[in-house]
């Protein structure tokens, strides 16, 4: 990659590591823009030039999150129900480990101002975040809606599902239970919410078989 490139990739991915640092169990609104850019060392000039708006960085978190679960299906294989499991663990996992994001992440994207698109994930920075990965570049990115279609219907021919509904039906019915789980355990203050989704996902599949 170009030194330019390179720069510019480095700097995204330190925005947002930063922004992981520092936010914590707080809420995203609650987190300025100033103290992400002393973090970096950068003027908010140079941040806005990557991150059109404070919310971007949220959705480049996303795409990131949606990255590492498609190099983790590439290595590790998992079809079906145990996909869509791995999905929800890996929820939890953040929801314990980044809360703040996680929250501020779903209440963005139900704003009626979140932009349709995902926010870009350059080859460079798929690269610096999956150094050991030569071919990184290749590594297709789906959204969650797209994961959770393609593991559904993988549930439906391996006859883990056998209600009669369709693939997208049933992967909007995931998608839904993914996202009411981080708001009923935030508003039920559950803990740990690893098995909270687990119990969830598992009364959702089971309804169905």
């Amino acid at each position: 990659m170009s030194l330019r490139k390179e720069k510019a990739a480095r700097l995204k991915l330190s925005v947002l590591d930063h922004t992981l640092k520092l936010i914590g169990k707080k809420s995203f609104h609650d987190l300025y823009i100033e103290e992400i850019c002393s973090k970096v060392k950068i003027s908010k000039v140079t941040l806005f030039k990557y991150f059109p708006q404070k919310e971007d960085i949220l959705l480049y978190y996303f795409r990131v999150w949606c990255l590492k679960r498609a190099v983790e299906f590439r290595d590790k294989p998992k079809e079906g129900v145990a996909g869509i499991t791995f999905l929800f663990d890996k929820l939890a996992e953040d929801c314990e480990t980044h809360p703040g994001i996680i929250q501020s992440l779903f209440a963005y994207l139900s704003d009626l101002r979140r932009p349709p698109k995902p926010f870009p994930l350059k080859a460079e920075e798929k690269k610096l975040l999956f150094p050991d990965i030569a071919d990184i570049h290749l590594v297709e990115i789906q959204s969650l809606d797209q994961m959770f279609e393609k593991l559904t219907l993988e549930a439906i021919f391996k006859k883990e599902v056998t209600k009669s509904a369709s693939t997208r039906d049933l992967s909007n019915l995931l998608t839904t239970v993914f996202y009411g789980s981080v708001i009923t355990a935030h508003m039920q203050q559950i803990s740990p919410v690893k098995f909270f989704f687990r119990k969830n996902v598992e009364m959702v599949l089971k309804g169905l078989s």
